[in-house]
Parts: C-alpha cells; sequence; structure tokens
C-alpha cells in the first residue's frame, strides 16, 4: 500500500503532535522536582562553603551575644555529605510541627539556640532523666553531638525540653539527635 504526500504529511503531523504534547506534558511535571532538588543543593552549596559553626568554648559563648537573625551554620567536625544532609532535612521534616525542633541542622537560628541551651542545666525527675540517659547511650554520637561543643549544650537542652514539654521518649530524643547531627561527614563521629 503506497500513501500519497498529502497522507503522509498528516501522519507525521499527527505524530509530532502526540510526540509534541506527551514531551511537554512530562517536562511540565518536572520541574517541581527539580527545583525542590537544585534548590536543597544550592542550600548545602552555601552551607559547606559559608559555615561559621566552631567546636571551641569562645564559640559556645558567643551564641549569648549574638545579634537576632544571626545564624549558626554549617558543620562541626567534618565536611557536609550531601547525601546524609538530604536524608536529614528530609527526616526532620515529619517533626516540623514542634518548633523548637531545627529543620536544618545546619542552619539554626541563633535565637533558638540560645533558648534551647539553657534547658540543658534544667533538673528531670527520675523518669525523664531515665529517657534522656537512654538517648546518651543509644544515638549514633553518644549524646547530642560527639563532642561537647555548642551542639552538645544546644541539642541537650532540645532533648531535656522536648521529654518536659513533649514527652518524647529515651527513643524519640534519640531519633531527633540522629537526625540532627551536625558533625557532617556521611554518620557517625563517636569514635574519631
Amino acid at each position: 500500500m503506497r500513501m500519497n504526500k498529502n497522507t503522509t504529511i498528516a501522519v507525521l503531523v499527527a505524530f509530532f503532535l502526540v510526540g509534541g504534547a506527551y514531551y511537554f506534558s512530562a517536562m511540565s511535571k518536572a520541574p517541581v522536582a527539580l527545583f525542590a532538588d537544585e534548590a536543597l543543593a544550592a542550600k548545602f552549596d552555601a552551607l559547606s562553603k559559608n559555615g561559621n559553626s566552631s567546636c571551641s568554648a569562645p564559640f559556645v559563648d558567643s551564641i549569648d551575644t549574638m545579634p537576632e537573625g544571626s545564624r549558626l551554620q554549617g558543620s562541626c567536625c567534618s565536611p557536609i555529605d550531601m547525601h546524609r544532609y538530604e536524608e536529614q532535612v528530609t527526616g526532620l521534616k515529619k517533626l516540623k510541627d514542634i518548633p523548637e525542633i531545627p529543620s536544618d541542622p545546619y542552619d539554626i537560628d541563633a535565637g533558638l539556640a540560645r533558648t534551647l541551651k539553657t534547658y540543658y542545666d534544667v533538673e528531670l525527675t527520675p523518669k525523664q532523666q531515665k529517657a534522656y540517659d537512654y538517648a546518651i547511650a543509644n544515638s549514633d554520637e553518644r549524646g547530642p553531638c560527639c563532642c561537647k561543643c555548642w551542639r552538645w549544650y544546644v541539642y541537650g537542652g532540645l532533648g531535656k525540653l522536648l521529654i518536659q514539654k513533649y514527652g518524647f521518649t529515651g527513643e524519640q530524643v534519640t531519633e531527633v539527635w540522629n537526625l540532627s547531627d551536625g558533625c557532617g561527614g556521611s554518620g557517625d563521629h563517636a569514635n574519631h
């Protein structure tokens, strides 16, 4: 069977119309996911290159005098790992209804850090202390951080606040600390 010229053109036009419609409908869905990945990648890039975080005692003390709007940014011990960063930020989204839990362990409001740090010295009841001790023993870093830097006091205070105010168990505090690990790298630093 032989097609005439008009039929051939009609078939080609139909092919391009259907193919084009499919292509553009698929493309219109892609930028939403692509934008989220690009935004996270851009934030990762900025935090991994421009952090101010330090494990020093003077940095711990400086949190109390940082101006409003200041941020504690970057990692303490190792470069931030993109895959781990994405896991952490994604995992913390399920806790977004608790305003005291920072949504990004590498970008924390200094005012929130100041507030959480004050909870570190709060005394817990024996039952609450048992939950806190469980988190110390079972978190990846064997505490709120791998060393007694600012994160230790800020996230230690957060742990106590979560136990007192929200009734968190030791397991729940452990999960928050693991997701909020700000040491950098791809995981556990307790043995470095």
